[in-house]
């Protein structure tokens, strides 16, 4: 899409809401982010030099909303530095879309919301929109809701190739047909949320393609007391892998959070290296991972699906003065499944530190630094050299113009 679109689009966008008198908002990103990486998802080995890559995100968000309908409007261009060339053509590279929905709102409780979008549902772990990615996470997809004293959404999608004579589907995403329930209660101290996910994976039977289907059942629960705020997160896994074998995993947690400090603990069950016949690895399917078991993503970021699970033990401390917030986070990290003959269950500890500056309402400035101090059994699943101090660091920039309030 180029320039002149853009901005034909951004005009016609504005015109409608000043005529309806609604709400419009125009609003940019630009997030350049420096990493410099030795050990970064896996064990970097002993003669190994450092990479170091720019990547960059950079947005055009429209917002309309009325009595009648809201929509979002996300343009999205997303490049390593270096990767085309100075002098490339406005067609070459376009942009996408990372979100295009439409809500029309029935009555002040019962909507429906349709496109392509994020869904994120409590705490990012099921679903999230992946926003430490320069890509982030959306879907295509269509959501009911009804929203008053409780808040009840049914979700659903279903992917097909664009060839319209066949069922068949082979692209990109995880799952061809999905559906999930999602309830939430709020009180004055206390949140209780369930989830009941189906989520159908195309598999091929001759020449007929069919779907395996597994069920995520759980849900989450946070209270304040006094001044200690608890959570904890239960969740079941049932049905088929798209392998045939059946499935019976389990995620938990549990977190106490006091002033500056978080402390937890979290258990995602793991298939033992020896397991043939069934699969007990609990998949986190849809969230956002990179928030939880480490920012070096070693775990469940494109990686460690189908293994041996994990148990996190971390700690968190927060600390905000001024214009300046810092983040120190420790992970101490073990198998829950066996690994190998006689191999101990301890992965490794991780150290994640980071800054951030906000220069202004509209920039910030963050600095980060992660390092693992990897166990034997690390090598067993990821290769490499435990031996080796693993590094990754990074400096972001981040500017979000608001345009048109």
């Amino acid at each position: 899409m180029n320039n002149s679109r853009i901005t034909i689009l951004v005009i016609v966008i504005m015109c409608v809401s000043y005529a309806a008198k609604a709400q419009f908002s125009l609003s940019g990103e630009y997030r350049p982010r420096t990493e410099l990486s030795r050990g970064y998802k896996s064990l970097a080995i002993e003669d190994q030099k450092a990479s170091l890559i720019t990547s960059q995100r950079t947005r055009l968000n429209a917002m309309f909303k009325n009595e009648h309908i809201v929509t979002s409007l996300v343009l999205q261009d997303v490049r390593q530095w270096g990767s085309q060339l100075q002098l490339v053509g406005n067609e070459d590279f376009a942009l996408s879309v990372h979100e295009a929905w439409a809500e029309v709102l029935f009555t002040p409780q019962f909507s429906l919301k349709a496109g392509r979008q994020e869904v994120v549902y409590d705490d990012h772990r099921i679903f999230g929109n992946v926003g430490w990615a320069q890509q982030a996470r959306s879907h295509d997809m269509a959501i009911l809701k009804y929203e008053d004293d409780i808040k009840l959404h049914l979700g659903i999608a279903h992917n097909e190739n664009s060839d319209i004579t066949d069922n068949i589907y082979n692209g990109p995403d995880a799952y061809k047909d999905l559906q999930f329930l999602w309830f939430n209660k709020s009180w004055e101290s206390s949140a209780l949320s369930l989830m009941l996910l189906n989520n159908g994976v195309p598999y091929m039977q001759a020449d007929e393609q069919k779907n395996r289907y597994s069920q995520t059942i759980g849900g989450r629960y946070t209270t304040l007391v006094e001044e200690v705020k608890l959570a904890g997160n239960l969740y079941v896994q049932t049905g088929k892998h798209v392998s045939g074998a059946k499935i019976s995993a389990l995620n938990l947690l549990f977190e106490a959070a006091y002033k500056n400090f978080v402390a937890g603990y979290e258990r995602l069950s793991g298939t033992d290296y020896n397991e043939t016949e069934k699969y007990e690895s609990f998949t986190p399917l849809y969230g956002t991972n990179h928030k939880f078991n480490g920012f070096m993503d070693y775990f469940y970021v494109g990686s460690h699906i189908g293994s041996v699970g994990l148990n996190d033990i971390y700690l968190k401390y927060k600390y905000t003065k001024d214009q300046f917030v810092f983040d120190a986070h420790l992970h101490y990290f073990g198998a829950a499944a066996a690994v190998a003959p006689d191999a101990s269950n301890y992965l490794g500890t991780e150290l994640d530190l980071s800054g951030k500056w906000i220069v202004n309402p509209f920039t910030s400035i963050t600095l980060g630094y992660s390092t693992m101090f990897a166990g034997d059994s690390m090598e067993i699943l990821k290769g490499g050299d435990s031996s080796v101090g693993q590094h990754w660091a990074y400096l972001m920039l981040s500017v979000t113009p608001s345009f048109i309030k």
